[in-house]
């Protein structure tokens, strides 16, 4: 009974010292996080009508007035650079409007419209922004443009620079056989028609796995700590095969039953919870003996469910083209893994490789590594819930 007392006392003691911890590096957290957002791929709808090309660009619309070059940014707003973006952000919609007018030009220099191998100006229509009020977040825009054209039987390509960073480009009006994806940094989409386009199955399922692993590394910082979180569980290879493998099942499950709509739950509910799932298998970590228990797999594979969910909702974003749904979830369901194991191969060869083998590996260097996903991960849960 003594013993039993004093084990209770000493799993209080620790827990009580890694809760503390946890809360001040939470506080912490909040005093330096970053005023920052994530760039979305800006979504193109394209239309092709009998004698004209209409064209919305829905998206965060400052950084392209700016000049900025997106190909390598992920968030805008925190960094000394941004000056000039927080202060367009911060004006109304009549100054951002005007600014937009002024910058259409240079804005249009980067993109590539060709009508049967023609290039066409696109001229700017109505724009229609939506403020959410508050100055951390994004002002969106739709954008509308046109291109007038002669000739029965247009075949379009359009692009622009990768300075402008990723687009979802959705051809509209041509049914399920019209083009829905992705474009590469800086290429041009496929031809396109009023009916079908010309992209093939390959290169739907070769896009999605750069478009999959794109979203792991580096803009999946969420499922990049949860990975970490089973990493730092153990450095046996078993564990973490067992781990990986119970979450890759799990998430594949949901990303294809969300994909094709038969589940749904909006992000309000899945992403505070993608944040909690971090903190579990982080501070589960600190305590766990570094064997896989079937109560541990049990819950990876919950919160496996709930990340299928949120790359799911990548994938709605993008638009999988109907005609080739099989092979763009393929292949974005490849790219994640491919993300995946980049993500622990990197972790093991700057930490395990060294410093696995060290009596002091867990002490030293898993727990704390936990404690901090930990904090971030309860910081975002925070965050999520009530900013």
């Amino acid at each position: 009974m003594g013993a039993a007392l004093r084990n209770f006392q000493s799993a209080y003691k620790l827990l009580h010292k890694t809760l503390l911890s946890t809360l001040l590096a939470v506080f912490c957290l909040f005093g330096l996080a970053a005023k920052a957002h994530d760039l979305s791929p800006a979504i193109v709808d394209l239309e092709i009508t009998e004698d004209r090309i209409d064209i919305r660009i829905i998206g965060s619309i400052e950084p392209m007035i700016l000049g900025y070059d997106l190909s390598e940014r992920i968030e805008i707003g925190d960094g000394p650079e941004d000056g000039p973006y927080r202060d367009l952000r911060a004006q109304p919609e009549a100054v951002f409007l005007e600014e937009l007018k002024k910058a259409w030009p240079d804005m249009t220099a980067d993109m590539t419209l060709l009508v049967n191998g023609e290039e066409l100006d696109l001229e700017l229509g109505e724009v229609i922004t939506i403020d959410p009020g508050d100055l951390e977040l994004p002002r969106e825009a739709a954008i509308n443009a046109t291109a007038r054209f002669d000739g029965p039987n247009p075949i379009v390509r359009f692009g622009w620079d990768m300075r402008l960073g990723y687009m979802v480009l959705r051809q509209v009006g041509a049914g399920d056989e019209g083009f829905g994806g992705i474009l590469p940094l800086g290429d041009l989409s496929p031809q396109l028609t009023r009916g079908a386009s010309d992209v093939s199955a390959l290169e739907t399922f070769v896009n999605y796995i750069i478009v999959g692993f794109d979203h792991i590394v580096p803009k999946g910082l969420d499922h990049i700590l949860f990975v970490l979180g089973l990493f730092f569980f153990s450095l046996n290879f078993r564990p973490l095969l067992w781990q990986v493998t119970t979450f890759t099942v799990a998430h594949t499950i949901t990303l294809a039953l969300a994909s094709l709509q038969i589940v749904n739950l909006p992000a309000s509910i899945v992403e505070p919870l993608i944040a909690l799932s971090i903190v579990y298998v982080a501070i589960e970590n600190i305590f766990g003996d570094g064997k896989t228990h079937a109560r541990r797999l049990v819950i990876i594979f919950f919160f496996g469910l709930l990340h299928g969910l949120g790359f799911a909702s990548v994938l709605s974003d993008f638009g999988l083209n109907p005609a080739q749904f099989i092979s763009g979830l393929i292949g974005f369901n490849i790219g994640v893994e491919f993300g995946q194991l980049a993500v622990i191969a990197v972790a093991f060869l700057a930490v395990g490789l060294w410093f696995g083998p060290k009596p002091w590996y867990k002490s030293y260097i898993a727990n704390p590594a936990s404690l901090l996903i930990a904090a971030v991960g309860a910081y975002w849960t925070i965050e999520r819930v009530f900013l």
